[in-house]
């Protein structure tokens, strides 16, 4: 954002940002809150009153969250999942598209027409999501040219017309009312998923260790906490995940209200912490080793004697103010998506010695990072809301590894717009996926509950939209196959007892 713009919105007050424009008077504020808190754990640690937590030799030791899937849960589970419609992927993909119109927003690049040949688009779709190519899409499926895709792909598939398919099936999934049972849609995690890679791209990839002595790349994507995927990015399984958590937020085109976001350890950072205090989000990750990490205060550490293990450097407040202005900038040139954030924290980061500014939004997120710690320890709710968040995520990987099952599972582009045409198809197919079992779960719920059955929403709420037993996602790809269906659905596989409540 130019500086004369944002001072502009400044003066008017239009920065939309979750701070003052007085940095001074927020840290007050902050200082005023951090202390309390502080003082309250302390408090409660002396007397013992922090569920799950213990302090044992000055030391906070946190008891691992246990599962909140009730035995119920996963019963009930596999019963729907046998009730799930027999379908073919093709046919799984044609008929989401007739709820949702997604094949529309592939329009033409230079006409900005809707694909006329909506079988070969979504052929192209399903090529990118399995891995298996168009040339051999073409040659697996029936009914479809190479031709009919390559033209497709050519003139429809781009990064911005797969950002506005996937903003209509995730829309169109939030909006169904099965969907609010696992959330509100102001809640999402995002988590890297690696691949190897292999031929040309193995050139390209790099190693990471941590994923084994082969090279790959990783495609990290959001998720919303009603399963609805909204980003998808391929990175370096060397570089943080931390840089790309904002990219996610609003390199996107859905009518999801993102307030509170959860990473693993990988997707953390103080600048990150920062940032999401500018811009008036919560950022609530799983820190691993949560106990390694120092509350940073206002005040020397011997103000909180019961907490001195735990207390870190005090924060600088005269480098927060100083770059006060510089911050407030920052944060509003990416809420109004003037500037992509990774690329902005890569070059805060990119000199051996830290800028300035990286260092003052550094401190500003030691003081974000202190009172969610502080919450952290105090707090089953928000560990088992984090946790419950990252296991959607975690869950719905296994979906995605089920449907990139063409080469092995293995990335062999070199080209990075290759690969992101991968990651897109990938996460459209799989949303795609998630929304068709959505609608057919509502519907086998309501026929077991018109058979007599007494299924409360606590209970429902565990049970996924991420089977895949009954999708038929390999073989000879039919385009134009038609199908009976009364009143727009097919019919459920029903036991004996339900199909005489039918």
């Amino acid at each position: 954002m130019p500086r004369s713009t944002f001072i502009t919105m400044k003066d008017e007050d239009r920065l939309g940002l979750g701070v003052q424009s007085d940095g001074a008077q927020w840290l007050a504020e902050a200082r005023q809150m951090l202390d309390f808190n502080l003082t309250r754990l302390a408090h409660r640690a002396r007397s013992g009153k922090l569920e799950g937590v213990r302090l044992e030799a000055g030391t906070f030791i946190v008891t691992p969250t246990s599962s909140e899937v009730p035995a119920a849960a996963e019963e009930l589970n596999a019963e729907v999942s046998d009730m799930y419609p027999l379908i073919e992927v093709p046919d799984l993909l044609r008929e989401v598209h007739e709820w949702t119109g997604f094949a529309d927003s592939f329009t033409h690049v230079r006409t900005g027409d809707i694909p006329k040949n909506v079988s070969a688009m979504l052929a192209g779709v399903l090529a990118d999501a399995t891995n298996l190519g168009p040339k051999r899409m073409a040659g697996a499926s029936k009914g479809i040219s190479a031709h009919q895709i390559g033209w497709m792909r050519t003139f429809h598939a781009r990064s911005e017309t797969y950002r506005a398919a996937q903003a209509g099936i995730t829309d169109a999934h939030t909006q169904h009312p099965h969907s609010q049972l696992w959330g509100n849609g102001t809640t999402s995690s995002s988590d890297g998923q690696f691949f190897r890679a292999s031929d040309r791209a193995a050139k390209r990839g790099e190693i990471n260790l941590h994923y084994g002595s082969e090279p790959g790349s990783k495609f990290y994507s959001h998720l919303s906490d009603q399963y609805g995927y909204f980003s998808i990015l391929p990175i370096s399984p060397t570089e943080s995940e931390a840089a790309y958590v904002l990219d996610g937020l609003y390199d996107q085109d859905t009518a999801l209200d993102i307030h509170e976001h959860f990473t693993d350890t990988g997707g953390a950072s103080d600048h990150i912490f920062g940032l999401f205090a500018l811009i008036g989000k919560r950022f609530s990750p799983r820190l691993r080793n949560l106990k390694d990490r120092k509350f940073h205060t206002f005040d020397k550490s011997d103000a909180y004697p019961t907490l001195s293990n735990h207390i870190g450097a005090p924060i600088n407040t005269a480098l927060i103010l100083e770059h006060w202005d510089d911050l407030l900038h920052l944060a509003a040139s990416i809420t109004t998506r003037s500037v992509v954030p990774s690329t902005i924290l890569k070059k805060l980061s990119a000199s051996s010695k830290q800028s300035h500014l990286a260092r003052a939004l550094r401190e500003l997120g030691r003081i974000e990072r202190s009172p969610f710690m502080i919450e952290w320890y105090s707090s089953p709710a928000l560990r088992r809301r984090c946790q419950a968040g990252l296991n959607k995520g975690e869950a719905a990987h296994k979906l995605k590894r089920a449907v990139f099952f063409h080469e092995r599972g293995e990335i062999r582009d070199r080209s990075f717009e290759s690969q992101a045409f991968r990651a897109y198809g990938l996460n459209f197919v799989v949303s795609a996926i998630v929304h068709w079992n959505t609608v057919y779960l509502d519907r086998a719920i309501t026929q077991m509950k018109r058979a007599g059955r007494d299924i409360a929403d606590t209970l429902l709420k565990h049970i996924s939209p991420l089977s895949r037993e009954h999708i038929n996602l390999t073989g000879i790809y039919t385009w134009d196959a038609e199908h009976q269906m009364p009143n727009g659905f097919r019919s459920l596989r029903l036991p004996a007892r339900l199909r005489d409540a039918a």
